[in-house]
């Protein structure tokens, strides 16, 4: 999946500024779904709307510049359907904790127990943020069951990787160096 079905993934629900495009695929419930830079998205948003897929207007707003409100198109409508046939590539899963993790035995163990509970902590805060998106996603949405489906899917995820981190904390600790062995290092 590229920029450009992202983006009409998102205009197939709604109308959007390009920031709020942005917004969802960098930080909002798009963010899990492909990764995108700041750069891709407006080149992308700028070819669609030449290739006719969008249309697009500008809103005023009072005190800031206007902004520029882009509508998928029938056209638009008919080639993300087309792109949903396209093969999926593999997901790709990077973790930064998975690193800290593999090497624990090389660190204090007072820091391999403030990781954990630092990662415990970003996990009930992502709980907690999809929880929340389960529930502001109106029952008279546009959007089909599919939704729920894919933050439901998301919360499973992490519930299961909080479990098994508390489960599992205390093997990883103790791989870890006591601090006397540490600090003779």
């Amino acid at each position: 999946m590229n920029v450009k079905t992202l983006c009409l993934s998102i205009l197939f629900e709604k109308e959007a500024s390009g920031y709020e495009i942005r917004q969802l695929c960098m930080n909002g419930e798009c963010a899990y779904f492909v990764e995108v830079s700041f750069g891709s998205i407006y080149p992308a948003l700028a070819k669609m709307e030449k290739e006719s897929l969008l249309t697009s207007h500008t809103q005023e707003q009072q005190g800031r510049p206007a902004k520029k409100i882009y509508k998928i198109t029938d056209k638009g409508k008919e080639e993300f359907r087309a792109s949903l046939f396209e093969s999926l590539n593999d997901d790709v899963f990077r973790s930064e904790f998975l690193l800290f993790a593999q090497f624990a035995h090389l660190l204090p163990s007072s820091l391999v127990k403030k990781r954990l509970s630092e990662r415990l902590e970003m996990l009930e805060k992502e709980v907690f943020d999809l929880e929340k998106l389960i529930k502001e996603i109106p029952e008279n949405a546009t959007s089909n069951n599919g939704t729920y489906w894919v933050i439901n899917y998301g919360l499973s995820i992490r519930r299961v990787e909080k479990q098994y981190i508390s489960t599992h904390m205390s093997e990883l600790v103790k791989m870890a160096q006591t601090e006397k062995l540490n600090q003779k290092a």
